[in-house]
Parts: structure tokens; C-alpha cells; sequence
């Protein structure tokens, strides 16, 4: 064999992963077996399970992981990807991390992906990293887009409500946003059905409906159940939930004990579940919820899943995964999002 042939192969071999990652080339079959729903009344279609990168994708995470996670959703129809300026660990991390993949591997796909950020939350030091004020705002999401590589986002959040800035300062930022084309959309998190109708109504008067509400919910936190809900449905809002895994307890993971490499057993911080989060009670009725799962032939994650995705005003659901075969896992509960009404009510007893 040749010196210079022998020379190629080397490098080849020694760059290979990002070779991978050069001539990567999404699945034909797609959208064969994802489902889309309509954002309420509005245009827009999301999958009906979409990824957030709030946890797994810090700078100590494995990028090359990170980058299988992100090529597993794509290639399996999921073409929406959740982010906030705070997630990470460190603040900013998961976007760089996310950036560095969608300009390597998935830039030329930009018309078939959802990109959403947010902003709301603590981000830098000083009175003008946190909040909802318009000069917290508009830095934020430049901040954003910088990290990311791009023009911009499809959605963007205001992360959680600010007592400290009036509603119509905030709302008025989102407004600015979209008619400086740096977002396409508009949406909330974390607000009250209170104040998510009042948010509609500033909105609806300036000129930018509002798109969508992020909630936390899942069977264990159930607040979207008063009143938020039928908020969106009234006013034609789309849905979206977060955490509908309670951060893995919703799964087998923890029945028997709290594995090394879990989530909760990795103390990361910034909102991750920790061993106290894991009491006996709340097992307890996890494991009770399980044997209902095995009677229905899903996982306890995917019915948990499904049992947030069986109410039509729910868009989507956002899962995290720390493996690729959490999200094809969890694509799996859709082929059951139905319940009989003897199941509902043993849940509804054992959640009780």
C-alpha cells in the first residue's frame, strides 16, 4: 500500500465522526410514523412529541451523543427542537451545543425544523439578565440566535411571568420580535390561565396572536388542569407540555432503586430531579401505575406519555432524552393514546 494511500486512510479513520457528520443525510421514511397537530386554530403544526434540550446537552455532556439524539429525532419525525437561553449546564450551553450540530449536520433541512428559545429567567449578572423588561428581552434572544448560528427562530417564549414589568412592556417585546423578523411566532410559559387571557388579549390588540403555552404537566402535576386548558381551547391556543415524564420518575427507572447514571443520581442543578424528589409515596403510586401500563402493553413512560397526548387540546409533549433510544422509545406511544374509561378511573384512584 501506498504512503500517500496509507496517509488518506489515517485521516480518514482518524476523522470519521465528522465525516459522519458532513455526509449526513435524513431518513426517506420520516414522517412516516410521527403524527402533527395543529397549534389550536392557527397554521402552524408541531409533531406530537417534540425535544427539549433543557437537560443533557451542557458542555459536559458527550457532544457526539448529543449529536445522535438530535439525528434519532429528526429521522424519526420529529421536527421540533426546544430550547431556552438558560439551559445547559452552563447558561447558553445547550444552544451552543445544539448550533454547532444544526450548522454541521442539518442546516440545509432549516424549512422542515421548528426551532424554538426562550427567555425569562435569570441569564446574567445584573438587573438586566433576568425578567421581562424589553432590554432583557431583545438581548436575550440576539444572544440567542448568535449562539445558534441563525436568523431566526420559529417560536419564541417569554420564559415565565415578571411581576416586576407590566404585562404590556412584555407583550409589546414580543410583538417587536416578530416584526423584526427575528422570531415567527410567539408563545408563554409558566403563566396562569388568568394570565395567559390577559396576555391573549394584549397580543390579539397589537397585532401578534399568541401561538402557543408551554405548561409543566404530567400525571403527577396536573395545575394546566385548572382552567389553563380550557383557556387555550376557548381562544384557539395551542399546548405544549413539558416534564410529562416528572423528569424520568413516570418510567421504570427508579422502582427498584436510583441508578448511578441517572438523572436524579448526577446532582447537575438547574431544575434537574433530585434523590429527594424520589419519596416512597410517589413511587409507590408509580409502581401501581406500571402494572396498568403492562395491561395495556406500553411501557410506563410511554403511557404516560400518551395519557397527556389523549386530550385534543394538547399539541404536543416535550420529552428530554440522555439516550437515542429514549426517543424512539418514546415515538412508541403513539400507537395507543387511547383510554377506556375503566383505566382512567384507576389512575385517577391511584393518583389520588
Amino acid at each position: 500500500m501506498g504512503t500517500c494511500f496509507r496517509l488518506i486512510m489515517y485521516r480518514s479513520s482518524c476523522n470519521s465522526v465528522s465525516l459522519q457528520a458532513m455526509f449526513y443525510s435524513a431518513s426517506e421514511k420520516r414522517y412516516g410514523s410521527m403524527q402533527y397537530r395543529r397549534c389550536g386554530k392557527n397554521g402552524l403544526k408541531l409533531p406530537a412529541i417534540s425535544l427539549g434540550l433543557w437537560h443533557n446537552f451542557g458542555a459536559l455532556d458527550d457532544f457526539e451523543k448529543c449529536r445522535k439524539i438530535i439525528h434519532t429525532a429528526f429521522d424519526n419525525g420529529i421536527t421540533h427542537f426546544d430550547l431556552a437561553n438558560n439551559y445547559g449546564p452552563p447558561a447558553g450551553a445547550a444552544e451552543e451545543t445544539f448550533g454547532k450540530i444544526f450548522q454541521e449536520d442539518i442546516k440545509r433541512y432549516r424549512d422542515e425544523i421548528i426551532l424554538s428559545t426562550k427567555a425569562g429567567y435569570g441569564m446574567w449578572s445584573g438587573p438586566y439578565g433576568d425578567g421581562g423588561s424589553k432590554k432583557y428581552l431583545i438581548a436575550s434572544l440576539d444572544q440567542s440566535l448568535k449562539r445558534m448560528g441563525l436568523d431566526y427562530v420559529d417560536i419564541f417564549y417569554h420564559h415565565r411571568p415578571d411581576p416586576e414589568t407590566p404585562l404590556e412592556e412584555t407583550m409589546a417585546v414580543l410583538d417587536l420580535i416578530v416584526r423584526q423578523g427575528k422570531a415567527l411566532y410567539v408563545g408563554i410559559s409558566n403563566y396562569s390561565a388568568l394570565e395567559t387571557q390577559k396576555a391573549i388579549k394584549v397580543l390579539n390588540s397589537l397585532g401578534t396572536p399568541l401561538l402557543i403555552h408551554q405548561v409543566k404537566y404530567s400525571m403527577l402535576v396536573r395545575g394546566a388542569e385548572d382552567g389553563l386548558l380550557d383557556v387555550v381551547q376557548k381562544n384557539g391556543i395551542g399546548c405544549i407540555a413539558f416534564s410529562s415524564l416528572a423528569q424520568g420518575i413516570l418510567t421504570n427507572k427508579y422502582l427498584s432503586g436510583i441508578p448511578g447514571d441517572s438523572r436524579a443520581a448526577s446532582e447537575r442543578g438547574n431544575g434537574a430531579l433530585e434523590k429527594s424528589g424520589l419519596t416512597e409515596p410517589v413511587l409507590s403510586k408509580v409502581r401501581e401505575l406500571n402494572e396498568i401500563a403492562k395491561q395495556r402493553g406500553q411501557s410506563m413512560a410511554q403511557m404516560a406519555l400518551a395519557w397527556i397526548l389523549k386530550d385534543e387540546r394538547m399539541t404536543s409533549l416535550i420529552i428530554g432524552a440522555s439516550k437515542p433510544e429514549q426517543v424512539t422509545d418514546s415515538i412508541q406511544s403513539l400507537k395507543n393514546c387511547r383510554f377506556s374509561d375503566e383505566e382512567l378511573e384507576s389512575i385517577e384512584r391511584i393518583l389520588k
